[in-house]
């Protein structure tokens, strides 16, 4: 088992082209890490060094206590797992899953035993005579992680293991998974573009954009305490809504001001000297979707807004209803048996204990 320390890590390509930008991290051992973010933000990037796979234009990478720089990947004691599954199709599933150990010249009862284990562990023993072509997505998708638990790593790197497989079929791998992480008790590494499967699967999110680390946190955290706009809304489904608005004092109370709406900022959401630095400058505000309520006398800190609905999209147990009011587009995440629905024009309860605040310059969250 290992940790992993990754110091003022960049990569830079020709061209002039920044990968991955002084990357700092620390790694616990047996953690479940997650990097997310945007395609192209550099996650893949910054997991292929880890593996030794990319060369690194500055920085050192630490596992365990061991500097591996100039490390081949065959010597890291890592085991990665691609998106592609990345199987010989020619060789049966136990022959792909005991291939590298029979190039460690391993003896053939201990790659049996090997091989036996992990596809038990896997729920793949009944498959191991047959090719990958004769396999579901779902299946490849476990040959290759058993494949890759046969050699007893110290570190997991997964590069979007699911992204090929259908809706229902990423779910259940995505149980499946955070299952065997707990069963191995070994780090794994996880990349991934769906926050929904980093807040679900990880111990701790790496949120990356551009190349630079946002912000890293446990996934409770990072919902209800971003650092900045593009982590707020980058984390929760659906997405967080954003207005520009005005901060104006209305008879002693702060106030967000949209065209004829004010949404009400209670001291919760921001910090007096906070409200005394912004007042009467454009800020941007943020509210998540389930902060939205279809009942406007909601008692509480709540506000009211009215809006034209647009969409009334049925969920089942809940309703994504989108709607504009003021000009400005909005989602409420509300129960299935809400009554609304397209073409309506509805009054909305918004949670103002839940609003976020953001420098429309910096981005910066500036509430508490």
């Amino acid at each position: 088992m290992a940790s992993i320390q990754l110091k003022n890590i960049s990569k830079v390509y020709p061209g002039d082209v920044t990968a991955v930008y002084n990357c700092d991290l620390e790694i616990a051992d047996k953690e479940f890490l997650v990097l997310v973010g945007p395609s192209g933000c550099g996650k893949s990037t910054l997991l292929r060094m880890i593996a030794g796979l990319e060369e690194l234009t500055t920085g050192k990478v630490y596992i365990g206590d061991r500097l591996v720089n100039d490390v081949p990947p065959k010597d890291r004691n890592i085991a990665m797992v691609f998106q592609s599954y990345a199987l010989y199709p020619h060789m049966t599933v136990y022959k792909n899953m005991a291939f590298s150990l029979k190039l460690r010249k391993m003896p053939k009862e201990q790659i049996d035993e090997k091989v036996r284990e992990a596809a038990r562990i896997l729920d793949i023993e009944h498959l191991l005579n047959r090719k990958p072509k004769a396999l579901s997505g779902g299946q490849r998708q476990r040959v290759a992680l058993g494949r890759a638990m046969v050699r007893n790593p110290a570190v997991f790197l997964l590069d979007e293991p699911l992204s090929n497989l259908d809706a229902k079929l990423r779910t259940s791998m995505r149980t499946e998974i955070s299952k065997l992480h707990k069963q191995l008790e070994t780090t794994f590494i996880y990349v991934t573009h769906d926050q929904t499967e980093a807040m679900t699967m990880g111990d701790r999110i790496v949120v990356i954009k551009d190349g630079v680390i946002q912000q890293h946190d446990t996934p409770q955290n990072l919902y209800e305490h971003p650092i900045n706009k593009f982590v707020a809304g980058f984390i929760g489904s659906p997405q967080m809504n954003f207005v520009e608005v005005t901060l104006k004092d209305i008879e002693g109370k702060t106030y967000a001001v949209f065209g004829e709406s004010a949404l009400f900022i209670p001291g919760c959401v921001m910090s007096r000297e906070a409200k005394d630095q912004y007042l009467n400058t454009e800020v941007v505000l943020g509210i998540r979707p389930e902060c939205i309520d279809d009942d406007p006398a909601r008692s509480g800190e709540y506000s009211t807004i009215v809006g034209a609905v647009e969409l009334a999209e049925s969920m089942g147990a809940e309703k994504y209803i989108y709607f504009v009011s003021e000009g400005v587009s909005f989602i409420a995440r509300v129960s299935g048996g809400s009554k609304i629905s397209g073409g309506d024009t509805a009054a909305f309860a918004i949670d103002c204990s839940r609003i976020k605040l953001f420098d429309k310059e910096t981005e910066l969250v500036i509430s508490c």
